[in-house]
């Protein structure tokens, strides 16, 4: 996948300038050692920070070393000042952790429990949102474990700091739902580039007869095999997929990464003459997601689930109950579900094949209802369709409220391996407690009907990055013994 980011995680030691430098070099040293067997090969400054002119050599060492992540190893107590000083003028993820007691705890005690606790009240004073970890004292191998959990947050972090979200198209009125404002984005450092559908139709007719259409029809067809149910319109989806990969690169400006909010229809498939869902699920497999609809916030979620999971997201509705006859017919592989805890992931055609079991490249059917009820499919081909593979799945989406909060929700289960017995790129998705998160998490807080989805579970990752951005509320689907605020104690 192109279009993440690459970590290189650098490494600082400090030291309170009372206690004996060689504890917090020795113990950082150990750490490294540890990373490095689990293939982690950090940037690591030769320079101890005891005080702001260390700090500023050592911050030295990672810009010339190519870091672009730090870690502040609080070998002993660690001076509060010149770390979370240094933490604050280094450009990029930051994460704080520290030594556990393993030596003699007389002459080799290093009290780094200790000093994460001045080490969060300085980096509070500094406005400072950096992670630390759940628990964030250990031995280095329990370190080395701790910092590969924040290489998939840096990347995150990294991503959305240099991200443009491009869109085509106004958010659509029957869509209501997927228009919000669009300045936190911009307070995230996310560039957003609004563009007009004509501008796109203009692009996409100056792609005709381009010469690398054959090449990518042919990537089509290998990858189909054989569901390629309609194979005549693969030169008008290969040179519309042309035209977004050469949008991105004229248009992507000072940002490094990019993302899409596109809007799809109806208009799309009268003038382009085919549905966009296929181009959409081969540009998240190359790790640029889109989202229909016009969904800023959907495409900015897809983007984080990419970066956390180096794997293609997808954009689904949650769309509809699993019926009593199917509940009942697959209780051998339901057990621990209630029928309300499972529901139908959908969308017409964008899940990447790699998630379906047999994609099968077909026509929108309620879209011909509307667009060409009376013929054959022409303009409504484009989807591609399947059952979800089985798999874990995390449901996440970044929202902004009406007033302008960010605000989010997490939630993990599983795809079950049942045939939802309809149509579309589709599958039965079960998640712990899902009729109670569906009322009061996803009803109560006014979320709309589109969730980015990762095809496992990651929500501790995300969690994390959530509360380093900044975002006040964090929901979940809650057990069944912990009630929410609005759920009625009667």
């Amino acid at each position: 996948m192109n279009n993440l980011p690459t970590v290189n995680l650098g490494i600082v030691a400090v030291s309170r300038d009372c206690f004996p430098i060689e504890l917090s070099r020795n113990r950082r040293d150990a750490v490294v050692k540890a990373l490095s067997g689990k293939g982690v090969k950090p940037v690591v400054a030769s320079t101890v920070v005891e005080n702001e002119k260390h700090a500023m050599q050592a911050l030295d060492e990672l810009k010339k070393g190519g870091a672009n992540a730090l870690v502040v190893y609080l070998g002993n107590f660690g001076p509060e000042g010149p770390e979370t000083m240094m933490a604050q003028k280094f450009n990029g993820p930051v994460m704080f952790v520290a030594a556990a007691e393993e030596e003699d705890a007389f002459a080799n005690r290093g009290d780094a429990y200790c000093g994460m606790l001045n080490a969060s009240y300085n980096l509070g004073l500094r406005n400072m949102r950096v992670y630390i970890p759940e628990y964030p004292v250990g031995v280095p191998d329990e370190t080395a474990d701790m910092i590969c959990e924040f290489v998939p947050i840096a990347r995150a972090l990294i991503g959305m700091s240099s991200l443009k979200v491009i869109t085509f198209g106004p958010r659509p009125f029957d869509f209501l739902a997927c228009n919000a404002p669009i300045k936190p984005l911009f307070d995230l450092g996310v560039e957003i580039q609004e563009n007009s559908e004509l501008d796109l139709f203009a692009s996409f007719n100056a792609h005709k007869d381009d010469k690398r259409i054959d090449a990518i029809v042919k990537e089509m067809q290998d990858e189909l095999g054989t569901g390629n149910g309609h194979p005549g319109v693969l030169p008008k989806l290969a040179q519309f997929e042309l035209t977004l990969m050469d949008w991105i690169e004229n248009n992507r400006g000072a940002c490094e990464y990019v993302t899409i909010a596109s809007k799809c229809w109806p208009a799309f498939q009268t003038q382009f003459g085919f549905v966009p869902c296929y181009v959409n699920s081969r540009m998240a497999a190359k790790g640029y997601p889109v989202a229909c609809e016009v969904d800023i916030y959907g495409a900015l979620s897809e983007y984080i689930l990419a970066c956390v999971t180096l794997d293609a997201p997808t954009i689904l509705d949650i769309n509809n109950t699993v019926p009593k006859r199917m509940y009942d017919a697959n209780k051998s592989v339901l057990e621990g579900y209630k029928q309300t805890d499972l529901f139908m992931g959908f969308h017409c055609g964008n899940t990447p094949a790699k998630h379906l079991k047999t994609p099968e490249l077909k026509h929108q059917l309620i879209m011909k209802r509307l667009l060409e009820p009376d013929s054959e499919p022409d303009i409504t081909r484009g989807t591609l369709e399947g059952q979800f593979k089985p798999n874990p799945i995390t449901l996440f989406r970044l929202q902004c409220t009406a007033e302008g909060v960010l605000k989010s929700y997490v939630a993990q289960g599983e795809v079950k391996d049942i045939d939802p017995e309809s149509f579309g790129g589709i599958g039965v998705i079960a998640i712990p407690e899902m009729g109670r998160f569906y009322r009061h998490v996803l009803i109560e807080d006014n979320y709309p009907h589109h969730s980015a989805a990762a095809f496992s579970n990651v929500g501790k990752s995300l969690f994390d990055i959530l509360k380093i951005l900044g975002v006040s509320k964090i929901s979940y689907n809650q057990p069944a013994n912990l009630p929410y605020c609005s759920e009625n104690p009667f």
